[in-house]
């Protein structure tokens, strides 16, 4: 059974988002709550709401909450938002508010493979 959640328009950077993402790709979910629990990065704490999210839906669906493992997560670049702030002698720097979408799938390993007929093309 897979499960997923996505958090979209997250106010953090995607570069950023993925250095913790890639800390917990491939582990199983009780394992990877614990080291984003102990990860110092602001984007930690975002990812790991996602992170409970998924387990919560596998809940809600009926799976085995204790062997899921994270499948997939990526963060991908959201929409960014364009300031101007004052700079030397009147004139405007621009400066940029990024945000990611934080997509996490999750997996027991116990996957339905459909089967198609071959007599059917």
């Amino acid at each position: 059974m897979q499960v997923r959640a996505q958090w979209k328009y997250v106010r953090v950077s995607p570069q950023k988002a993925r250095l913790v993402a890639d800390l917990v790709r491939g582990m199983y979910a009780d394992e990877a709550l614990d080291v984003l629990d102990r990860t110092n990065k602001r984007a930690a704490g975002r990812i790991r709401k996602v992170l409970q999210s998924a387990v919560a839906n596998a809940d809600d669906q009926g799976g085995d909450i204790d062997g899921m493992k994270i499948t997939e997560i990526c963060v991908n670049e959201g929409p960014r938002q364009r300031r101007m702030r004052a700079a030397a002698r009147g004139r405007p720097a621009p400066y940029v508010h990024r945000s990611a979408h934080i997509v996490v799938t999750l997996s027991d390993g116990n996957e339905e493979v459909e089967e198609e007929d071959p007599g059917e093309a």
